[in-house]
């Protein structure tokens, strides 16, 4: 009996200590990157670039309710002025599946020329994302678009990379599934978290293409 009650103090503390971390973790990325955010267009700053970070598309080509509102954003920040470029970073690790040519087609289609339009095929997670948006793309400031609960991650891992990077909140409508989404988020703030301590290489990185440069070469 007094074995269990050893064994059961253990599992106590280490439920408490695992819920310590989740908690501190969750803390130490929004109170970086929530202040860094802005919800009104036409309070954020302007920026040469705005990047937005890939979701899912749908087997016909079409973007999905949460991409295609990063997507409007962005594109409302480039028709008012506040951004020049695009990087547009998702899933393209497939043939068959492709986030970033389907975020170029819908901008295309609204009649943005290619000539301002970046591709990163290789943005598979939103650390990938910032790491070779600094390193391949050579953006040093930034505009970055997303939903607000996912906003605040990708600020954090930006600030620990030392990039200037502001966010314009992406939220459009209510979601589905959003307390699932945000309550993943909370787990994937853990995983940013530990992939900022060991600087993490991203899965591929590749020659530079500097946004100030030819867009094709990104194609």
């Amino acid at each position: 009996m007094a074995k269990i009650r050893t064994y059961l103090k253990y599992i106590v503390i280490i439920c408490v200590a695992i819920y310590t971390v989740v908690l501190f973790v969750n803390w130490r990325v929004n109170s970086i990157g929530k202040p860094l955010m802005y919800n009104d267009i036409n309070k954020a700053p302007s920026s040469y670039t705005v990047i937005v970070l890939g979701a899912s598309v749908y087997a016909n080509g079409n973007l999905s309710p949460i991409l295609k509102d990063r997507v409007d954003t962005a594109y409302e920040l480039y028709k008012s002025g506040k951004a020049q470029r695009f990087l547009l970073s998702g899933d393209h690790g497939q043939d068959n599946y492709d986030e970033v040519n389907a975020m170029k087609d819908y901008l295309n289609a609204k009649g943005v020329p290619d000539e301002v339009i970046f591709l990163d095929h290789a943005g598979f997670d939103t650390y990938d994302s910032m790491y070779r948006a600094k390193h391949i793309f050579k953006v040093d400031s930034a505009i970055v678009v997303t939903q607000q609960f996912h906003l605040p991650r990708a600020l954090y891992i930006a600030n620990a990379l030392n990039l200037n990077y502001k966010g314009v909140t992406a939220d459009k409508r209510t979601y589905q599934y959003l307390e699932s989404l945000e309550r993943r988020e909370k787990i994937a703030n853990i995983k940013a978290y530990w992939e900022v301590l060991i600087n993490k290489k991203p899965t591929y990185l590749g020659e530079p293409v500097p946004i100030t440069g030819d867009s094709k070469l990104s194609y």
